[in-house]
């Protein structure tokens, strides 16, 4: 077998002429999107979607990987179609925050190129997104350390929109005061109560008070706005040049590893291929009948049907006192004919049962 360095060497040359062919490819992408705007064409085309696929297909000759091309030439086309549309509409993505806040970190890295909508706290964004104002809405799920988002959670069951797309930020909390700042004037910090609950650590062994703001970028700009030798913030470091603060310390969490799941909402329920090798998930929120072992019994439907729950989550439903209803998300084809007939099979459990989310990893 050939050393393992020439091999990521031969690899390594490979991505370099993939990246000249995509830039390529995306560029004239962009003539195709002014071709389809001044004659008022869809984006969408799905017999040349077919007929692509089909014809390049025919120049694989493994069958072992050929779903796998199939897979990856879908994908190269809807990285093309979310360009063209970028390009003919422009993406409107609402977030929670203003301008350096997390969820608008995560908001670029998803959709780059595209409007960004910032919006006071996490309800606003929804709203954004569900009264058409704005075409997603990205906010947090969960965080790697400091546990789900309840209100988010909150907004999935109770209103329409679905998520059609996950992503992983890496959080990196630092310590950030004003230019004449030091560290050793600091008594107090500010920030979203995640924030200083992923670094309650160092919170505690510097014996600071803690204020509690909407989101750690408003935490920022209230610092800079406000003046104050003895306050800092918890933010990202992109919030110093933002706002022209000084970094007084980095890397402060708790966890090495911090990670923020963020979810892209939309109006539209995604739907995928069923020749899509990619890995499919999907999302069930659902409350159980108040009889003995009904929760039990929706969980052995969703196994028995042969789908594996990669979470389950309870929380308590507002109106109904300890009352709960559940978040799963469950690894698999929402559109196959198992999880139709799975979804046929929980309805006799299930006071309510709906579908929050379609996406890929």
């Amino acid at each position: 077998m050939e050393d393992l360095n020439k091999i990521r060497e031969e690899i390594n040359k490979i991505d370099s002429q993939m990246a000249d062919l995509f830039s390529k490819r995306m560029d004239l992408a962009k003539q195709v999107a002014a071709y389809k705007k001044e004659n008022s064409i869809p984006i969408t085309d799905e017999s040349r979607e077919k007929l692509v696929i089909d014809n390049n297909l025919k120049l694989i000759s493994n069958e072992e990987i050929k779903p796998y091309y199939v897979n990856y030439i879908k994908s190269v086309m809807n990285i093309s179609k979310e360009y063209q549309y970028s390009l003919m509409n422009g993406l409107k993505i609402a977030y929670s925050g203003i301008e350096g806040s997390y969820a608008y970190i995560a908001a670029k890295q998803m959709y780059p190129g595209c409007e960004f909508v910032s919006s006071p706290n996490f309800i606003s964004a929804y709203k954004n997104c569900e009264d058409g104002n704005c075409d997603r809405a990205v906010l947090p799920l969960e965080n790697s350390f400091a546990g789900d988002i309840g209100e988010v959670m909150d907004l999935i069951f109770q209103r329409s929109l679905y998520i059609n797309r996950i992503y992983d930020l890496e959080v990196e909390h630092s310590l950030l005061g004003l230019e004449d700042a030091n560290i050793s004037d600091i008594d107090t910090v500010i920030s979203h109560p995640q924030a200083l609950e992923q670094c309650s650590k160092f919170i505690i062994d510097h014996n600071y008070k803690t204020i509690e703001e909407v989101n750690t970028a408003f935490a920022a700009k209230r610092l800079k706005d406000l003046g104050g030798k003895n306050c800092a913030v918890i933010a990202s470091k992109e919030n110093a040049k933002l706002f022209g603060l000084k970094i007084l310390n980095e890397k402060i969490n708790n966890a090495e590893s911090n990670k923020t799941r963020f979810a892209a909402f939309s109006r539209i329920l995604t739907s995928y291929s069923s020749e899509m090798t990619s890995k499919k998930n999907f999302i069930l929120v659902f409350t159980v009948k108040n009889v003995a072992g009904a929760l039990a019994k929706c969980l052995d439907v969703i196994g028995v049907h042969g789908f594996n729950m990669r979470n389950l989550k309870s929380r308590p439903l507002k109106n109904l006192m300890w009352q709960y209803y559940f978040f799963c998300e469950i690894e698999g084809d929402l559109e196959s004919d198992k999880a139709k007939q799975m979804m046929t099979a929980l309805k006799p459990f299930c006071d309510m049962l709906k579908i929050a989310g379609n996406y890929i990893i």
